[in-house]
């Protein structure tokens, strides 16, 4: 089994063991203490609108340090600038090759995409500079994030809610440093 299908079916068998049938929509619903930023991610991706969208991200979520699985299925809030499949194949990554990096810098990357606190989307976009979990900052302007390269990313999809936070997609890695 190659690794896009293992993460495929991880995906849902997790989905399916939490419960999680359709894709959660931007709303006021409050999650279930269960679907933590891990599992909505999942689910998103197993089914709906953005099914097989977030096969990179799963990957390399699995792939970096422990420390960001732990971070992201735990209680602590934490807003989550998800990139597309799209956005990592720009860089040439997919499902198969993102574990390929060096684990130290894709947790970089990784980190680099979280900020503490749940941040909706009037918060993210009143707010002009974000300090991230890697130690950097990203700015923000109209909906555009600005990484230490001057690398641009759209949020495309806000508000998604998760028992720990909140998730906002992007269209773009955004990176901490040079490749």
């Amino acid at each position: 089994m190659n690794r896009k299908s293992f993460v495929a079916a991880a995906a849902a068998a997790v989905a399916l063991a939490f419960g999680l049938a359709a894709a959660p929509q931007a709303s006021a619903k409050q999650p279930t203490p269960a679907n933590n930023i891990v599992d909505v991610a999942i689910a998103v991706n197993s089914s709906g609108p953005f099914a097989g969208a977030f096969d990179t991200l799963i990957a390399a979520v699995l792939a970096a340090d422990p420390a960001v699985l732990k971070r992201l299925t735990s209680k602590g809030q934490s807003t989550v600038f998800a990139p597309t499949d799209d956005a990592f194949g720009a860089l040439g990554l997919n499902a198969d090759n993102v574990g390929d990096l060096p684990q130290a810098a894709l947790t970089e990357i990784l980190l680099y995409h979280v900020v503490t606190g749940r941040r909706d989307s009037n918060e993210v976009l009143s707010s002009t500079q974000l300090r991230t979990l890697q130690g950097s900052f990203l700015q923000q302007s109209a909906g555009r994030l600005t990484d230490n390269l001057g690398r641009e990313a759209n949020i495309i999809v806000v508000d998604v809610p998760a028992s720990n936070g909140i998730i906002h997609a992007i269209d773009a890695v955004v990176l901490p440093f040079a490749p």
